[in-house]
């Protein structure tokens, strides 16, 4: 059974003049992929991305993630379902400078009342496999760029959710620090099973992912798998992105 399905999905935003914003989009993902969302700017990427963390509500269709629908959940329980089965890593990170690179990571399970022993043991092996060890103690104005988005996907991580949503996880990050995001969000779909669906207007990032799915005009256009061959994937990407007629703030300049 796949982890997320979206099923006919569309999302009309009614006013003076109703705008259609995605139309009857249609797919699945399976437990360790990791796919990538692309389009132009405007092309609804970011609508589908909130109808899958019940920020929004669907005009039509449904979305089922482990076998639910969160859109029929009472509201604390939808609270509920986004906390223990969604993780998120958004552009501008969403941590608190307040607390520490550790006491960040593990805030998740504090909401949960976990076991300190089970926390710490979670922690260990997060912290290892996305090399952030030596920093757990820090503050988050006292590291770099590339070591927060880790931090960030280290608290997506740690409650083990069914699904990862990241939005744009490299647009704050210069290349060095973006590709090693990408390599840790790569590892991790690989290593630890996670399931993760990412909106990124980065032709580089994209080719991180297993497959990547490109929306135009609030429809399914088309997609692509990555295949043995990274480079080559990335040369798809882009050529796909100037047939799709991103302007050229959608293209990265950056190259391997």
């Amino acid at each position: 059974m796949p982890i997320l399905s979206v099923k006919h999905l569309s999302k009309i935003y009614e006013g003076k003049v109703a705008f259609q914003a995605l139309s009857n989009i249609h797919f699945n993902v399976t437990q360790g992929e990791f796919v990538g969302i692309m389009g132009p700017s405007g092309s609804g990427k970011t609508t589908l991305l909130n109808l899958i963390a019940t920020i929004d509500q669907p005009t039509a269709g449904e979305v089922i993630i482990n076998g639910r629908n969160p859109h029929l959940l009472s509201r604390s329980d939808t609270a509920l379902f986004r906390r223990r089965d969604l993780g998120f890593v958004f552009q501008h990170f969403n941590l608190l400078d307040t607390l520490t690179v550790e006491e960040n990571i593990v805030l998740p399970l504090t909401l949960e009342g976990m076991a300190l022993g089970e926390m710490d043991s979670r922690l260990g092996r997060i912290a290892n496999q996305l090399g952030i060890e030596s920093i757990l103690n820090k503050h988050t104005y006292e590291i770099s760029g590339g070591q927060m988005q880790r931090t960030a996907i280290a608290r997506a991580l740690i409650q083990e959710p069914s699904l990862i949503l990241a939005d744009e996880p490299t647009g704050n990050l210069d290349s060095r620090a973006s590709k090693e995001v990408m390599q840790t969000l790569s590892a991790s779909s690989k290593e630890a099973s996670a399931t993760i669906l990412m909106v990124t207007h980065d032709p580089v990032a994209a080719s991180y992912c297993d497959r990547v799915l490109f929306i135009k005009d609030g429809q399914l256009y088309n997609e692509m798998y990555c295949g043995d061959n990274r480079q080559a994937f990335f040369q798809k990407i882009i050529d796909m992105l100037a047939l799709l007629g991103g302007g050229s703030h959608d293209l990265s300049t950056i190259r391997f």
